[in-house]
């Protein structure tokens, strides 16, 4: 049951739309914006990938050294050690590293259609050795005292979540990792509840458990405590082997909606909608049997890794929720959908 309404301009942004921010570079993907609005304009924060032009019988990419440089490694695809099935993750001697090298550059919009950058806005890079792979898939959440971005630190030793603080998007506040690893989808709430804040995070357990939704409280959006795991995997599902939180979750009359993704064991990610308490959300009331959204359009069946429809980010107008997604792990797409007919489907 696929109720999203999908811009008839879809892809807003490929990854030819850009020059690439790292020289010697080719933007190889463009993934997944945290969205958020800025002087009367809609922003979308993109993750960028970028490598290396490829050479046949050569594959490189590029990570960050022990200097904060950006070096490039190549490998003979011909060598036994090195196993690279996946477009996204490959290894060699055992040792794991990222195809690609993401980082978040802002492009912003007064019609939701057409992006552009803006000079005033820098992009965003990896910084540290917790960072050297990247930043990835980042959240924004919108709140009275600034804007709060949350997003994947990579390096080779985990994947964790981090927190940046900014007011204007020129400067900013790095405050570290947030939620230790393996951890990421880490989208904060919008507004305190009975005076907490509270954010969805991603652990990951593959030896007991699985990739799950949780919740947690804070008092300053930077020590996080009394997690409780609110959405499983579910077997034979669309949403069998992993679910991770979308944007942050949407105040209704009804409870805090949340569009979350997940995905089955062949890696197809669909879209589906949680309900939870006003008062308390690790309450779920209600849950998508099917999904809202598929990977049915020809951009979202394929590209650099297909059948994927994944958002971070939206912005609400009235009953109308406008999500900015990224589809096949390679470009930009918009899409709305009405509030109460999600609510409406989770009954």
């Amino acid at each position: 049951m696929d109720i999203a309404k999908r811009f008839n301009e879809n892809p807003l942004l490929r990854p030819s739309d850009l020059e690439p921010g790292i020289a010697g570079m080719e933007i190889t993907c463009l993934l997944n914006p945290g969205v958020f609005r800025i002087n009367g304009k809609t922003a979308l924060l993109l993750r960028v990938a970028e490598r290396p032009k490829q050479v046949e019988g050569k594959i490189s990419f590029p990570v960050y050294n022990d200097n904060g440089k950006i070096e490039i490694v190549v490998f003979d695809k011909k060598d036994p050690r090195l196993d690279a099935s996946d477009p996204r993750v490959i290894r060699y001697k055992g040792k794991d590293y990222l195809t690609t090298l993401s980082y978040l550059r802002i492009v912003v919009s007064d019609d939701d259609v057409h992006f552009r950058e803006d000079p005033d806005y820098p992009p965003l890079f990896g910084e540290g050795a917790l960072e050297s792979f990247g930043i990835e898939d980042c959240r924004v959440a919108t709140l009275d005292d600034g804007f709060f971005l949350t997003y994947t630190m990579v390096s080779p030793v985990a994947v964790g979540v981090g927190l940046i603080v900014t007011n204007d998007f020129k400067t900013y506040d790095r405050k570290g990792m947030i939620f230790p690893p393996h951890n990421k989808d880490c989208a904060i709430f919008e507004e305190k509840i009975n005076g907490k804040y509270y954010a969805l995070h991603r652990p990951s357990s593959p030896e007991l458990g699985g990739n799950y939704i949780w919740l947690a409280e804070s008092p300053d959006r930077l020590h996080w405590g009394n997690h409780k795991c609110i959405a499983v995997t579910r077997r034979n599902s669309w949403d069998s082997a992993r679910v991770g939180a979308g944007g942050p979750p949407i105040k209704t009359p009804e409870g805090w909606l949340e569009i979350y993704h997940g995905a089955n064991a062949d890696h197809r990610y669909c879209l589906g909608a949680l309900l939870l308490d006003l008062n308390d959300p690790s309450k779920v009331l209600a849950r998508s049997v099917e999904p809202i959204m598929e990977p049915v359009a020809e951009y979202e069946k394929n590209g650099f890794f297909g059948n994927v429809v994944f958002t971070n980010g939206h912005y609400v107008e009235n009953d109308t929720v406008k999500i900015f997604y990224g589809a096949s792990d390679e470009v930009i797409c918009g899409a709305k959908l009405s509030i109460q007919e999600i609510l409406n489907s989770l009954k």
